[in-house]
């Protein structure tokens, strides 16, 4: 019965150690195309922030900062309207180092009103049913393959009635001024649905890092670090990509050969959490860029 007991609580911790060690993928959010014709400002810039906050808020991964990913765009000469397609994401989000790159589109993004009264003074408005809706197109990008994993439109309805509310003044860069409003709800509610999409999806891509430096001592520094939930002790292996291939018909990327170089090792978290050090374990001749894969 001690033994039994015994082996519960042992097997209890390891979970709790691996549900901890579970290594965090990297998700790129661009700028959402705004195709509503609405007029409002800033509705995509809006929109996506309000799925970063919802995607950090899971504590399940890493995301990007806009600021860096407007800065890949830019240095890359991609445009200078810093949006993101399905053909320019794989190579942006291997630049960033992301596993999944998010292009979405706002098609859809309104109130519409049924009048009961006439105006009330004090509010601009009259008493009415309203109808809020929003609608977001979404593509899932796999950065590493360039396919696009999931394609989905997720939507988000609000219906009250009462006095009606005005948005003309509402600056969609900072989406706390309206979260509250019924408009807000419904994006919400869409931006929702992305998260679990998101969520869904991610377990078909593998985790991965990138080799940053072969040191003179025999050790590698690689990102993340502890960031990414990668910890001391930690065992990985090293791959190096091979010659991109291309679809002769479409002129398309189809992925490159991988091949295993080496194993590594983890011995200390470096740059407040961004990068490790690790030991080589196998292998030699690492270079910048190599990937970093669980070991199998």
């Amino acid at each position: 019965m001690k033994r039994k007991a015994l082996f519960l609580v042992c097997f209890a911790l390891c979970s709790c150690i691996v549900l901890e060690a579970q290594l965090k993928k990297r998700v790129a959010i661009a700028t959402f195309h705004d195709k509503t014709g609405s007029g409002y400002h800033s509705l995509g810039e809006g929109v996506a922030d309000m799925l970063v906050t919802a995607l950090v808020k899971t504590g399940k991964f890493n995301v990007l900062e806009r600021q860096e990913i407007e800065k890949v765009i830019k240095e890359q000469q991609f445009g200078q309207s810093f949006m993101v397609t399905p053909e320019s994401a794989p190579k942006v989000g291997q630049i960033l180092g992301a596993e999944l790159f998010v292009v979405g589109s706002v098609t859809e993004f309104g109130t519409k009103e049924s009048s009961i009264g006439g105006n009330v003074p004090l509010f601009g408005g009259g008493v009415t049913t309203k109808k809020a809706r929003a609608v977001i197109d979404i593509r899932l990008v796999n950065t590493n393959t360039g396919e696009i994993i999931a394609a989905e439109t997720e939507e988000g309805e609000e219906s009250t009635t009462g006095l009606s509310v005005r948005y003309d003044n509402i600056d969609f860069s900072n989406p706390s001024n309206w979260n509250d409003t019924d408009i807000g709800k419904a994006t919400r509610e869409a931006v929702n649905g992305v998260v679990k999409l998101i969520t869904d999806n991610m377990e078909k891509i593998p985790w991965s890092g990138k080799i940053l430096r072969a040191n003179p001592d025999g050790t590698v520094l690689m990102k993340p670090g502890s960031e990414g939930n990668v910890k001391v002790g930690m065992e990985f292996e090293v791959w190096r990509k091979g010659e991109e291939i291309k679809d002769p018909d479409t002129g398309l990327s189809l992925g490159s050969e991988e091949s295993k170089i080496g194993k590594i090792k983890v011995k200390e978290d470096m740059l407040q959490g961004k990068a490790a050090r690790a030991t080589v374990l196998e292998g030699k001749d690492f270079k910048v860029g190599d990937l970093v894969r669980e070991k199998k």
